[in-house]
């Protein structure tokens, strides 16, 4: 069950990375991709890594059909958790309302796409070294780092419901203004 935990923690990271990355190639003049407080994670990318490691075996050793479900997969992860932040958190990390064939600006055609595309890459090259990684984690780390989650994750819907701003995230930016402002 650890693994599972620390599954969802390398995949969000890796998540994370992608955004910034993807933000940067872009050219988006939202560069920074934070979803949590303190920790640099995307949820989002982590709890459909996890779904679609948690698809049947016959599926994901079928390209044919690991694409698509995997697509459909990490789609309806990425709604869910869409309306999980308008709802609970009241804000909104991203919208597709631009593209078209979205629903409700959560999803759309072209990133169930990309989903698909990742989740080949996920599953036959990234895992095996990422399940090879999480095996190493000594499990006594395991509780603490829950723990840790945790609490961030309670902290960072604290703040997003209070700010109803993702802006609020960017905390350590501000402090490079006080020290500015302090000199």
């Amino acid at each position: 069950m650890a693994e599972w935990f620390w599954y969802f923690v390398c995949y969000s990271l890796i998540g994370f990375v992608l955004e910034v990355l993807f933000a940067r190639v872009i050219r988006n003049p939202k560069k920074d991709r934070k979803c949590l407080y303190f920790l640099p994670l995307c949820p989002v990318y982590g709890f459909g890594a996890v779904l679609i490691l948690l698809l049947p075996p016959a599926v994901r050793q079928n390209p044919w059909l690991l694409f698509p479900c995997a697509a459909l997969t990490a789609t309806a992860a990425e709604y869910l958790l869409g309306l999980f932040y308008e709802r609970v958190a009241k804000v909104q990390f991203w919208d597709y309302s631009h593209l078209p064939l979205n629903v409700g600006g959560k999803v759309c055609l072209l990133f169930t796409a990309m989903w698909g595309a990742l989740a080949m890459g996920l599953v036959y090259w990234v895992h095996p070294w990422v399940a090879l990684l999480v095996s190493r984690i000594p499990g006594w780390l395991t509780l603490p780092a829950v723990l840790f989650l945790g609490l961030d994750i309670f902290f960072t819907l604290y703040v997003l419901r209070r700010e109803r701003s993702t802006d609020a995230l960017l905390w350590y930016k501000r402090l490079g203004n006080r020290r500015r402002q302090e000199t």
